[in-house]
């Protein structure tokens, strides 16, 4: 791997994947990753 040079490249956010998502998660209010679907019913719940 070795050491980055203070960046660093993710196709996902090049191509705009990130912000779909995002957009998508803000419409529906539900968070589209795992953590976040924990933590939104770990709130719910009041874990």
């Amino acid at each position: 791997m070795g050491k980055k040079l203070g960046f660093s490249f993710s196709w996902k956010r090049a191509f705009g994947i990130s912000a779909v998502k995002g957009k998508i998660s803000n419409a529906i209010h539900i968070p589209l990753t795992k953590q976040g679907r924990q933590r939104k019913i770990g709130r719910f719940f009041g874990f």
